[in-house]
Formats: structure tokens, sequence, C-alpha cells
């Protein structure tokens, strides 16, 4: 009987400690067609959007294969932004970025979903903890975005924890 819950308690343990694979992103991404603005619908809440509605971002290709990553928010009335560069992750077909708003500091930007037209994105960090649905317009179709949330959950994000973007 103990060599059993002994047995038992050590598959436990070693299951507890299988690591998760890293969610899958888009096949590729055509940074052409993905730069411009796009609002934010729903996100994991994150300390440093804390009070903040009317989020948007704005990508803009740079010359050098980089591009300029700007993000607004609206804050106690206020207009906030804060600016920072983005460069692809070689072999990625451009699905995976690195993104930069202090040096020397780098977080992960995986596209996970996208709208053929792109219409929509969904967009989050390996670790699981961050998670943004975009848009290129402030309101997305609750059918649309029921489908996202699924997808995303297929992929191990707790959705649970999305919280709408106010407006």
């Amino acid at each position: 009987m103990i060599r059993r819950s002994a047995s038992g308690l050590a598959a436990l343990l070693l299951a507890g400690c299988a690591s998760v694979p890293p969610p899958a992103t888009v096949p590729s991404v055509d940074l052409a067609r993905y730069a411009g603005q796009w609002h934010e619908i729903e996100s994991f809440p994150s300390p440093f959007q804390r009070g903040c509605s009317a989020t948007r971002a704005v990508y803009i290709p740079a010359p050098d294969g980089r591009i300029r990553v700007q993000n607004f928010c609206r804050r106690k009335g206020r207009l906030d932004s804060i600016e920072g560069t983005a460069r692809v992750v070689p072999g990625s077909n451009n699905a995976r970025l690195k993104v930069r708003f202090f040096w020397p500091f780098e977080g992960d930007y995986w596209i996970l979903d996208l709208d053929r037209d792109y219409r929509w994105a969904a967009v989050g960090t390996p670790d699981r903890r961050f998670l943004w649905i975009l848009s290129r317009t402030p309101e997305l179709d609750p059918v649309v975005l029921g489908g996202i949330r699924r997808r995303l959950a297929t992929q191990g994000y707790d959705v649970n924890r999305l919280q709408p973007t106010p407006h």
C-alpha cells in the first residue's frame, strides 16, 4: 500500500513538473499589412495598464527593419503614451517579435491568431502571463470574439482572465 502510494505521489509530482509546450503562432505575418493602428478589445490585467481606457497601439515599420511601437491610453482624463521598438525573431516568419520600451528589457510579442484580412489579432507571451485581443476598430463582433477566445483557450490561455478594455 505504501509502495503504491509513494509511486502514485511520484507520478503526480513528475506530472506537475512536465513543461507545457509554448503556444503556436500564426504561420507568417506580412508586417506591411500588420502596420497601423490597433484598438485593444480585451486583455489580461497588467500593472502597467492599470486605469487605462481607450487603449490602442500603432506599429510603424522603420527603414532598418525594426518596427516603431507607440502605445496610447486614456488615464485620469489624460492621454498617456509610450514609445518603443520591436524586432523580428529570426526564423519566425514575422510572427514572433521582441519589443523594448526600456533598455535593456525586451518582452515577447507572439502573434497567436490573425484575421486573414488583418482586421483583428490576438497577441500574447509564451509563458501565457500576458494576452491582448486587438482590432482595427474599437468594437469587435461578439461572434468573432468568441471564436478568438475559443482558439486561445485551446492554446492554454486562461481566457476567463480576459477583461474588456473600457472605451
